[in-house]
C-alpha cells in the first residue's frame, strides 16, 4: 500500500509532466496540499529535472534585474495552474516569491498561500502574508483545516489570527458551516466561536453536548448550556437539563446536574448519587448540600440494599465517616457484581481496605471487581501471596484475572527493590 509521501511524490511527477493539479491532487485535503509542498522540495534533490526552469512550459528562467542587478525569475507566457503550484513550494526562495506575485489571481491555489505565510524565507513569507490579508473572509474559512494545521508551526500564528478574526467578525452562517467538520480543530474553532458568539439557543449547545464526538466540544457546549439557562423561561431550562442528564458522557451528565440547581430542582439531583461516574455522583452531593441536604444519610439508606442502587457503597465511601467502612465492607459479599465493585471502591475512598478481606476478589468473575480490587491491593501488593498471583496466570484462567496478576506482581516487585536499594 503507497505511504502518503508515496502519493505526494506521484502528484508531482504527474504535474511536471503536465497533468492538471486537481487531478493529480486531492485538493479537498489539507495534508495533501503539506504533502505536495514537501515533495516538491524532497524531489528538487532526488529528481532535479522535473523541477528544472528549462522543463518550464512556460518558459520560466533566472535573470539578472537590470536595474538592481539581483536574481530574478521572469516568465515568457503566464504559468498554468500544475506549475505554478510546483512553483510556490520550490526550494528556491525567489521562484517562490515570484511564484506568489502570478498566485494572486489564481484563488484554486489559496491553500498554498497560506502555507507559504509561515515560509521560512522572510520575502516569500512577507508577500504571502500581503496576499492573504487581501483575500475574502469565506474564502478564509475554505481553508480552516490547513490554516490550523500550518499555525502549529513556528511562524504560522499569521494565517491563523486572520481565520480567527474572519470567523469571529463574519456571518453567522460562516461559523455555522464549519460546526460540522470532520476535521477536530476546525469543529473545535467553530465551536469555541460561536459560545462566544452566543450564535446558539442552549437547547442545541445541549444537544451537541449529548452527541458530538469530540470530548473538548463536549465540555465546551455543555458549560455554555448551562450559563444560558438564566436567559430562558422555564419550559426551555427543562429541556436543556434533561438532555444534559441523558448523555452517555459523564462530564455531560454532570453539567446536567449541576444545571439542577440554577433550574431550582435541587431534590432531582438525589438519583445521580449513585451514578455510575464518580463526578456526577459529587456534583449530586453539591446540589444537594446546596439545598441543605445532607447526602450522607441518604446514602447509608440506600447500602442497606444496594440492589438496584450499586454505586450506593462508592458514594457512601466518597463523602461518609471511617465508622461508614464496616456498613461498605460488609457488601463485598453481596451477589450483584456492581454492588462488590463499589463497596471495593468505597474502602479505597475511606481509606480502609484490608488486605485480607479484598483479596478473594482477585478471583472474582466479574472483570469490574477484579480491576477494583486490584487498585485496592497494589499499595500493598507484597503481602498477596505469590502463589495466589501465579494461579491467576493459568492458562485457561480470564484475560481480567491474569492482568490483575501481572500488575500486581510488577507492583510488589517494584516495592522488593525499593527496599533492597534503600538497604544498600
Amino acid at each position: 500500500m503507497p505511504t502518503s509521501e508515496d502519493v505526494a511524490y506521484e502528484a508531482v511527477a504527474r504535474m511536471a509532466a503536465g497533468a492538471a493539479w486537481d487531478q493529480a491532487l486531492d485538493v479537498t485535503d489539507p495534508e495533501s496540499w503539506i504533502g505536495l509542498d514537501f515533495a516538491v522540495r524532497e524531489l528538487a534533490w532526488l529528481r532535479p529535472e522535473l523541477l528544472h526552469s528549462n522543463a518550464s512550459p512556460s518558459g520560466r528562467r533566472l535573470s539578472r534585474d537590470p536595474d538592481t542587478s539581483q536574481p530574478a525569475v521572469t516568465w515568457r507566457q503566464k504559468p498554468g495552474d500544475a506549475e505554478l503550484a510546483l512553483a510556490l513550494c520550490h526550494p528556491d526562495g525567489r521562484i517562490r516569491e515570484a511564484a506568489l506575485d502570478q498566485a494572486e489571481e489564481r484563488p484554486a491555489l489559496l491553500a498554498l498561500v497560506v502555507i507559504r505565510c509561515a515560509d521560512w524565507a522572510a520575502p516569500v513569507r512577507e508577500r504571502a502574508r500581503e496576499l492573504l490579508a487581501r483575500t475574502p473572509p469565506h474564502r478564509l474559512a475554505e481553508h480552516a483545516a490547513l490554516t490550523l494545521r500550518i499555525g502549529r508551526r513556528s511562524r504560522g500564528g499569521f494565517a491563523q489570527e486572520l481565520l480567527t478574526g474572519a470567523l469571529h467578525t463574519g456571518p453567522a452562517d460562516r461559523v455555522e458551516a464549519l460546526l460540522d467538520s470532520a476535521d477536530r480543530a476546525t469543529a473545535r474553532l467553530a465551536h469555541r466561536v460561536v459560545v462566544e458568539r452566543r450564535l446558539l439557543p442552549a437547547a442545541r449547545l445541549a444537544r451537541t453536548a449529548a452527541h458530538h464526538r469530540d470530548v473538548l466540544v463536549q465540555d465546551l457546549c455543555a458549560g455554555a448550556a448551562v450559563a444560558a439557562l438564566g436567559e430562558g423561561g422555564d419550559e426551555r431550562a427543562a429541556e436543556v437539563v434533561e438532555t444534559l442528564l441523558s448523555a452517555r458522557q459523564p462530564r455531560v451528565r454532570s453539567a446536567g446536574v449541576t444545571a439542577l440547581r440554577r433550574a431550582g430542582r435541587h431534590a432531582d439531583a438525589e438519583p445521580y448519587l449513585t451514578d455510575r461516574s464518580a463526578v456526577v455522583r459529587a456534583c449530586a452531593r453539591w446540589v444537594l448540600r446546596q439545598d441543605g441536604t445532607d447526602p450522607v444519610p441518604l446514602y447509608r439508606a440506600l447500602c442497606a440494599d444496594p440492589t438496584a442502587r450499586p454505586a450506593a457503597a462508592a458514594g457512601l465511601g466518597e463523602c461518609g465517616a471511617r465508622e461508614d467502612a464496616e456498613q461498605v465492607r460488609a457488601l463485598l459479599t453481596h451477589p450483584v457484581p456492581g454492588v462488590r465493585a463499589g463497596a471495593v471502591a468505597g474502602l479505597r475512598a475511606l481509606d480502609a481496605v484490608r488486605v485480607d478481606d479484598v483479596r478473594p476478589l482477585l478471583d472474582d468473575p466479574s472483570a469490574a471487581v477484579v480491576r477494583q480490587a486490584t487498585a485496592a491491593l497494589l499499595p500493598w501488593a507484597d503481602r498477596v501471596p505469590r502463589e495466589l498471583l501465579h494461579g491467576l496466570l493459568a492458562e485457561g484462567r480470564p484475560r481480567h484475572q491474569r492482568v490483575a496478576a501481572v500488575r500486581l506482581l510488577r507492583a510488589a516487585r517494584a516495592r522488593d527493590h525499593g527496599r533492597h536499594t534503600a538497604r544498600g
